[in-house]
């Protein structure tokens, strides 16, 4: 890398870090919060839903804008309102306050993503540096997720929660400052418009679903709000699609979904963060309620997952040069699949946390892997007027199988205690463990999945 392609790497990996480790800092401190502000504790959740509502439902929209009106421009602006969201959210005294600081990080999210993916695509031709860079934020993104649960612990309980949001503002003042310096800026390469339509039902349409799966975690499957919300959501979509069919200047062209690398590399990607920021819920779970460690303890035991992910970050790329793309993905499911099976194996001893740390290391190496070759296979073999789409995607994919994952395996847990009709350390084991199981096959059955219908270009054919 040249000394301006490390430069510019730093910064957009600060910026996409600091915003995954915003998905899950405030987790640990809810009770805390809602204590200070005034949330009443059903409401508490949407402390965390409405960051997650608007960083999954806006992703899209916002990436189209950014290769509309120019990368740097809208990575600028979401740096912006991060901070000057994170500066309301240390400062309030109420909830509603609280919430709005909440949306604006959300929305800030869905600005930053896509456009930092987009400008890191830009700045590394495809190849060995791209795969490496790619590498690189894949493991932050995800190891941003366990920071934050390590980093909420360790601000609330040695400073205030409030220092969960102002640790962003002096970020977001340093990528201000260095960014326009050291990005340039992305230009359309002709003549485009955005599809008002189009973003107004796929936005709408995310909304819907996001919601419905937080409503199911919270209540149930069968609950009519929820299933209110999936039909909206499923008319939504459809609508979109029509609306994509006719589009001068569709949202998403519909062509680049029949492309296998991107319609699959999809799909391997949302069920990667399903499956690893579900499996860190069971967990914590499993180490207050059956263990009894204190949020802090559940906390700092996750750093070993942190580790893992960042390892698998740096040897993703290796992986995928030996063996290509597909089986990255395909391998990576495997290992992750049989280490997360392990873990049913979890009993009330203390002893117990030993099969945790080796278990959740190794799968969340192989996570990475697998994270890494899917950001490699959706983003890559494009031409340039198609990669801010591509990465909007991608990004995408991420916001909601972290969005996802949480509310299937806790409706998965809940419909176990239900079934027990008790809340003890064995039913929450039991529950956690049925959990486990499932979070186990969908990794093997997505492995089976992608190595069958996952078609790569010819160029890498012999790789893959």
């Amino acid at each position: 890398m040249t000394g301006k392609q490390r430069l510019t790497l730093i910064v957009l990996l600060t910026a996409s870090f600091t915003l995954a480790v915003d998905f899950s800092i405030l987790n640990v401190a809810l009770p805390t919060i809602g204590a200070d502000v005034g949330f009443s504790l059903e409401n508490l959740q949407w402390i965390a839903t409405s960051f997650a509502l608007c960083a999954a439902g806006f992703t899209l929209l916002f990436g189209r804008v950014a290769d509309i009106v120019g990368r740097r421009r809208m990575f600028l602006i979401g740096m912006a309102l991060l901070g000057a969201g994170s500066l309301l959210g240390g400062l309030a005294v109420d909830p509603a306050i609280l919430l709005i600081a909440r949306v604006a990080q959300g929305l800030a999210t869905a600005i930053v993503v896509p456009a930092a993916l987009s400008l890191l695509l830009g700045s590394f031709a495809e190849g060995p540096l791209r795969d490496k860079a790619l590498g690189l934020n894949g493991a932050l993104m995800a190891a941003g997720f366990t920071t934050g649960a390590i980093l909420g612990g360790l601000l609330t309980d040695l400073l205030s929660w409030r220092w969960a949001f102002f640790i962003n503002i002096p970020i977001a003042v340093a990528v201000l400052v260095i960014a326009p310096i050291v990005l340039a800026e992305s230009k359309p390469t002709g003549r485009t418009r955005l599809d008002v339509p189009g973003a107004i039902t796929v936005t709408a349409g995310l909304l819907a679903l996001v919601f419905g799966l937080t409503r199911a975690a919270e209540t149930s499957w069968t609950d009519l709000l929820t299933l209110v919300s999936f039909a909206i959501a499923i008319v939504l979509f459809a609508a979109f699609t029509a609306i994509e069919k006719r589009a001068e200047f569709p949202l998403v062209p519909l062509g680049i979904l029949k492309r296998s690398t991107v319609a699959w590399g999809n799909i391997a990607g949302i069920l990667a963060f399903v499956t690893e920021t579900s499996l860190v819920f069971l967990l914590t779970l499993y180490l207050q309620q059956v263990l009894g460690y204190t949020p802090l303890g559940a906390g700092l035991s996750f750093a070993v997952l942190g580790l893992g992910t960042v390892l698998g970050g740096i040897i993703g790329p290796k992986v995928i040069g030996a063996v290509g793309n597909k089986r990255a993905i395909v391998y990576g499911f495997i290992v992750q699949g049989i280490a997360t099976a392990s873990l049913v194996m979890l009993g009330t001893n203390g002893s117990a946390i030993i099969l945790l740390l080796a278990a959740t290391f190794i799968g969340g190496v192989a996570n990475l892997v697998v994270i890494v070759g899917f950001m490699v296979t959706a983003t890559s073999g494009l031409p340039d007027e198609e990669q801010g789409l591509a990465t909007g995607l991608a990004t995408m994919s991420q916001q909601i199988g972290i969005t996802m994952g949480i509310p299937i395996m806790s409706a998965i847990f809940t419909a176990q205690l239900l079934a027990l009709g008790s809340d003890s350390s064995a039913a929450v084991l039991s529950g956690v463990t049925l959990a486990i199981w499932v979070n186990a096959a969908l990794c093997i059955a997505t492995a089976l999945v992608v190595s069958l219908f996952l078609r790569t270009p010819k160029a890498a054919a012999a790789s893959a």
